[in-house]
């Protein structure tokens, strides 16, 4: 049974940091590229990041980059998204995503998502 299950999520100030924890099971965890998407109230679910296990490259969104961290631990089979100075438009549900790769429109795989709130 395939199992992503996202943790770490939380209330935080603006200006703080939350790091996200992604715990998968259940498939070949190196044959995937693991990503992160978020989803704001009434708004669309958009890509975050994205680490290719294939080659450690690690991709961000505008809107992220230079405050969030992707890692992976492939002997935990975990991916992590480490979030910095976050801000208040942060806020959201956060889904980690097995992906064929970075470059790819497909999901394999959801988690069920953590919610983070960062307040004014």
């Amino acid at each position: 049974q395939v199992q992503l299950v996202e943790s770490g999520g939380g209330l935080v100030q603006a200006g703080g940091s939350l790091r996200l924890s992604c715990a998968a099971s259940g498939f070949t965890f190196r044959s995937y590229a693991m990503g992160w998407f978020r989803q704001a109230p009434g708004k669309e679910r958009d890509w975050v990041s994205c680490i290719s296990n294939s080659d450690g490259r690690t991709y961000y969104a505008d809107s992220v980059k230079g405050r969030d961290t992707i890692s992976i631990d492939n002997a935990k089979h975990a991916v992590y998204l480490q979030m910095n100075s976050l801000k208040p438009e942060d806020t959201a549900v956060y889904y980690c995503a097995a992906v064929p790769s970075c470059d790819s429109d497909l999901i394999g795989f959801w988690g069920q998502g953590t919610q983070v709130t960062v307040s004014s």
